[in-house]
């Protein structure tokens, strides 16, 4: 790995926006089918996190330092890194500007730079963050303090809420309840907690399939669901968060609710640098095709993990099935051949309903069940020991010594030769 701060132009075959699991894995399936590309990261991080092991870390069952790992020990050494965030997106001319006046031209880009987490669209959430029992696993460094939390209440209220989508991982606010109601349950306390999950959706997952299993665990732990009912400001001095609850009618009502630990996920938006680019979609999100995740105007741009507008769920185990079909297209872009490797839409999202125990829920672009293994092995439909195994042994080191290093286990392309090659002459016609 080399590093670069100057601030003359330089030429890359490949520049990769943002070093999370969407940016190094995308460069290692890249570097796996062509050496000799010569490729740019930017990244301002020094430190790169595995963020589906929060949820472990929040349930008291991973360490923290277990889930980060220095970035420079990642990047691979062919690949030249910037240490600097994007300041500006210029397709026209093929280059991206960094905010420390690097400009980098590239002949493909790929757009690898996550999503905001917009702590100040909650008003009185961003500053006690981490006090007056207010926690989010969601982030950085955060997660030991709602293990403190978990294992200090003996009674009173928890809330856990979930804002409207898109976010990242749809069944993290969830995975954050039943871990801790499963440790209350086992201490004999979970009786004396008033557990609430606030969520601005209208079902508590948005695959039917799923559904019934995670409400016989609605049920066991006795949570009061709290369906339409979105956070929107909260008094963290006083312990009181404020709600906005969608009616039947379509109406809407303010209540508030008193609590003694509240686990907030944060509203999930584009980062800014895009939503005022010419690379995203009305909501900003970067502007891809669903299926080869190359940029609907500019060809040679492209795009996988949370900033992209794909309809999928946004989780680490999407990413490993974009990264390989990304490479793919990309380095037939630079060869002036056809594109044929296709994302389904896949993604997993293992529901820690209890300390051993996941349902593991595997799905396609429209909710379609989509599971890896054979039904007689994984039900995916109902809480498996084997699921809590894979997601507690086995997906770590999948996510640091595979998917990071370009070993595509279970994550090979499918492959379309129909694919319309003129979608972009079309667009431009619009």
């Amino acid at each position: 790995m080399n590093t670069d701060n100057t601030t003359t132009t330089k030429n890359y075959d490949v520049v990769v926006i943002g070093g999370g699991a969407a940016g190094l894995a995308t460069i290692a399936s890249l570097l796996k089918r062509q050496p000799s590309l010569k490729i740019a990261l930017a990244e301002p991080s020094d430190q790169h996190y595995y963020q589906p092991g929060w949820t472990l870390v929040g349930g008291g069952v991973f360490k923290q330092a277990s889930t980060v790992k220095n970035m420079a020990d990642l990047i691979p050494a062919a690949v030249t890194w910037y240490k600097s965030a994007a300041a500006s997106f210029q397709p026209e001319l093929n280059q991206v500007v960094l905010q420390d006046n690097s400009t980098l031209s590239y002949r493909a880009l790929v757009v690898a730079m996550g999503l905001k987490l917009d702590w100040s669209a909650i008003p009185g959430l961003a500053d006690n963050l981490g006090q007056h029992g207010v926690t989010s696993n969601y982030a950085p460094g955060l997660a030991p303090y709602t293990w403190q939390l978990v294992q200090q209440l003996q009674q009173g209220t928890a809330i856990f809420t979930q804002p409207p989508m898109p976010i990242k991982c749809a069944g993290a606010p969830q995975k954050a309840m039943y871990l801790s109601c499963d440790h209350w349950l086992r201490h004999h306390v979970l009786k004396n907690i008033n557990v609430h999950f606030c969520s601005a959706g209208a079902a508590i997952f948005g695959v039917a399939d799923y559904v019934p299993a995670l409400q016989q665990y609605v049920k066991k732990y006795a949570i009061n669901l709290n369906l339409q009912t979105n956070l929107i400001a909260l008094d963290a001095s006083s312990q009181t968060a404020y709600f906005r609850q969608t009616q039947a009618d379509g109406s809407s009502k303010d209540i508030e609710k008193h609590f003694d630990m509240l686990h907030v996920t944060p509203p999930q938006v584009a980062p800014d640098v895009l939503r005022q680019s010419l690379l995203a979609d009305n909501a900003g999100w970067m502007n891809v095709f669903p299926d080869t995740l190359q940029h609907q105007q500019w060809p040679n741009v492209f795009a996988l993990g949370d900033c992209a507008n794909t309809p999928n769920a946004k989780t680490a185990a999407a990413v490993r099935k974009q990264a390989p079909v990304v490479a793919e297209n990309l380095i037939k872009l630079l060869t002036n051949k056809p594109m044929q490797a296709v994302y389904d839409g896949y993604g997993s999202c293992p529901l820690t309903v209890e300390r051993g125990k996941i349902v593991l829920a595997e799905f396609l672009y429209g909710g379609k069940v989509e599971p890896t293994f054979p039904k007689w092995l994984v039900d995916g439909t109902k809480p498996s020991a084997l699921s809590w195994f894979l997601k507690e042994k086995m997906l770590p080191p999948l996510y640091w010594y595979a998917m990071l290093k370009g070993h595509e286990w279970l994550a090979t392309p499918s492959y379309r030769d129909d694919l319309p090659q003129d979608r972009h002459q079309k667009n431009q016609l619009k």
